[in-house]
Parts: C-alpha cells; sequence; structure tokens
C-alpha cells in the first residue's frame, strides 16, 4: 500500500482566523514579528490535525513583503525563529514530524514577471544560510518561474552542508484555459518536469493554484518522469481562492475564499491526486486544520 505524507495547511489565513497581527505587505511575517506563540499554535494545531510535515513561517520573509531595510535588519533572526518555533511545536506535540524550510518566491507569488536575476541570489542567499542548520527538508514552494527554482536548488546545494530532502512545488496559470498545464509563467509543466528531475530535486508538487487544475498536471508528471526513467515523489497542496488574473499583486489586500471548499470537497480533490500517483498532500492558503484532519482520516 501507498504511503501517504500529509503535510500541513495554509499557515497565513489561519493565523488571520486566531487574531495574529496580520495586514499586508507584511503578511504571516507580522505574526513572526509580534506574536510567534500564535504561530506555533497553528504548527500545533497542523499537527494535532495529522501533518506530518509542517512547513516554516518564512515564506513572507522578503522584501517584497516586509521591504528592504527590516529585510536588511531582521530576515535572518526571523528565519532562524520561524524554524525554531516550528521546533518547539514538534517538541510539544510529541509526534514524530519533519519540519521544511520555506523558500518562497522571491519577488511576490504568482508574478514571474517580476523576478530579477541579479538580485535574487542576495536575498535567497542569507534566507538559506538561516534555516540550514535548523530544518529537516527544503520546500522550494509557490515557483512560476523555471529560472528562479533552479537558482534556488543550485544555492541550497552550496550553502547546506547536509544533503536534505528537495522538494520544489509550483503554482499553475489558473486566471484561463491553457491547451496544457502551465507555470504562471507560460512554461510548460512539462518543461518544469524535465528541468526539476535533472536538477536532481526529491519531489515535485503543485501548490497555490485551483485544485481543479491540479490533477491533469500530476498525471502529466508521472508520465514524464516514467519517460525518464526517474522516481520521484509527486505532491499536491491547493489553495481555496476564485482564480487568481494575471497581474495579482499579493500585497493589495486580502482575497475571499471559497466557501465551497469544505474539508469533505476538498478531500474528494486529494483523493483523485493519491490515484494518480501523488503521496504529499496538503493544503495551501485558506486550507485549515479542518481539512488536515479530513485528509489525515481518510488518506
Amino acid at each position: 500500500m501507498t504511503t501517504i505524507t500529509i503535510l500541513d495547511g495554509g499557515m497565513g489565513r489561519e493565523l488571520e482566523r486566531r487574531g495574529a497581527p496580520f495586514k499586508q505587505p507584511e503578511w504571516s511575517a507580522l505574526a513572526m514579528m509580534e506574536a510567534p506563540e500564535i504561530v506555533k499554535d497553528v504548527h500545533k494545531a497542523f499537527i494535532a490535525a495529522g501533518s506530518r510535515v509542517i512547513t516554516t513561517n518564512s515564506y513572507a520573509l522578503v522584501p517584497f513583503h516586509i521591504g528592504e531595510e527590516v529585510f536588511k535588519q531582521r530576515a535572518v533572526e526571523l528565519a532562524i525563529d520561524s524554524a525554531k518555533v516550528a521546533k518547539q511545536a514538534v517538541a510539544e506535540s510529541g509526534e514524530e514530524v519533519k519540519i521544511a524550510g520555506s523558500l518562497a518566491p522571491l519577488f511576490g507569488s504568482y508574478r514571474a514577471d517580476l523576478y530579477e536575476a541579479s538580485r535574487a541570489e542576495d536575498i535567497a542567499r542569507p534566507l538559506i544560510t538561516a534555516l540550514a542548520p535548523h530544518v529537516d527538508l527544503w520546500l522550494n514552494e509557490t515557483q512560476s518561474l523555471l529560472a528562479e527554482t533552479l537558482l534556488m536548488k543550485k544555492l541550497v546545494d552550496e550553502l547546506d552542508s547536509e544533503t536534505k530532502p528537495y522538494w520544489v512545488s509550483f503554482t499553475l496559470e489558473d486566471s484561463e484555459p491553457t491547451t496544457e498545464p502551465c507555470l504562471r509563467s507560460g512554461e510548460t509543466v512539462v518543461e518544469a518536469v524535465k528541468a526539476m528531475a535533472e536538477a536532481g530535486v526529491d519531489g515535485i508538487l503543485f501548490n497555490c493554484c485551483q485544485p481543479e487544475i491540479i490533477a491533469d498536471a500530476i498525471a502529466l508528471t508521472k508520465q514524464v518522469l516514467a519517460d525518464m526513467n526517474k522516481e520521484l515523489q509527486i505532491g499536491a497542496y491547493a489553495n481555496a481562492f476564485p482564480p487568481q488574473p494575471k497581474n495579482a499583486t499579493a500585497n493589495d489586500g486580502l482575497d475571499e475564499l471559497r466557501a465551497d471548499l469544505t474539508p469533505e470537497s476538498y478531500l474528494v480533490w486529494a483523493e483523485k491526486w493519491c490515484e494518480l500517483g501523488a503521496t504529499l498532500i496538503g493544503g495551501c492558503c485558506g486550507i485549515g486544520p479542518d481539512h488536515i484532519a479530513a485528509l489525515a482520516k481518510r488518506l
């Protein structure tokens, strides 16, 4: 029987729901600065629900969210704190849980067009170096552009003295129909899977897009890896947003959440992903502990 690993859900909306300080542009980083105990509580809620991999609350610790000055002064400290808080949550839970170091889009979610190759390494290096001693694996998530994912893998290989599992998770174009599954850059899933397999990643996932479009990407990933004679883990963790427009700006405000994505309806999608070969299943923005509990109970 295939083993399914249950990931956690969306940190940001769960922080907001619990009354943590939460506003744009800082987003989930604000709680890391002002209320780390609530961050720990969210981690513990996901663990109690059944998550066996939790992700550090380091997603928003980039200049895009916290500004250039705060990034220079506090990014390293906050990244270390995000890992320590996750470790405390695991210790207090008494469960066997792995901690994934979140490496987020360096220039904003969904916006491949904002990527600045000349600045990327300067932003990524301190975050990777800060997290490396404290995490069990890497999760380069919500990626829209292959150039960024390839740079991040190269930097982790260079900066992390231990060889840890490395997962990369792509966000898919869901603002309009496409002839085949694509990243938000327009690059195809086929191109992405080939590039990641050749770069030596351990897992390929899809996140922060609508659940309706993920199944085709999983099936295609499975097919491409089989053609390459590669065996990598495949996973998915969708969000509860409506389709995001191409000019989405992650700092303009909070998106509405879909009322139809109940724990029960989300489970239906997750079961389909597992049937297609996914073994890493969780949730992104708007997917909370109740959703994770439904996944853990059934999967």
